[in-house]
């Protein structure tokens, strides 16, 4: 069993690399990169996935900015990579004025911005559930607009066969009843 989760969990990793990847060129390619470009990225974790994108153009690590809500992350890519730190608190207000970055890059993020931390596992309803994390989802998106000139915001598929944050099968196309307690009990096997 553990062979067979450990080749399974190896094939997930290489598919989500190839994604990445596809997606860097995506960026690349769409968007004029120079020494002066200001960048934000917005839940970047540890700035890895933005180095990454950007390795080999010639965006100063001085003019990136990673934002993310772990301060622990942003404090290590800081460190790790010479980005610039962004603290972002659960209201996703940004610390920023209008247009200042040329471009903000937020990928597989906003699905996340949903309801308040403390309330995510103990609201069941779907409908409750979706309508609060649109308003919240619109909220982050005109901040998004507000400070940046051009942007790309990128989200996993919907309706792919496996759920792109857990890995499991069909889990998206259940009703939320469902999904609340089926994450709950995978979380204490389950790699992903």
């Amino acid at each position: 069993m553990a062979f067979h989760m450990k080749a399974l969990i190896r094939v997930f990793q290489k598919s989500s690399a190839r994604a990445r990847q596809r997606r860097a060129a995506l960026f690349r390619e769409a968007f004029p990169l120079s020494g002066e470009t200001r960048i934000l990225d917005l839940g970047s974790e540890s700035g890895a996935n933005i180095h990454s994108v950007l390795e080999g153009t010639p965006v100063a690590p001085g003019n990136t900015y990673i934002a993310d809500i772990d301060s622990k992350l942003i404090e290590r890519g800081a460190k790790q990579f010479g980005f610039q730190p962004v603290l972002v608190g659960e209201n996703g207000r940004l610390p920023f004025p209008d247009g200042y970055f040329d471009i903000v890059y937020c990928s597989s993020v906003i699905e996340h911005v949903t309801l308040p931390k403390n309330e995510v596992w103990s609201t069941r309803s779907g409908k409750e559930f979706r309508e609060r994390s649109l308003a919240h989802q619109q909220a982050f998106a005109r901040e998004i607009q507000r400070v940046g000139r051009q942007f790309f915001v990128q989200t996993p598929y919907r309706w792919f066969v496996i759920e792109a944050h857990s890995w499991l099968p069909f889990v998206g196309w259940l009703p939320r009843e469902l999904v609340v307690p089926i994450l709950k009990f995978s979380r204490k096997f389950w790699p992903k």
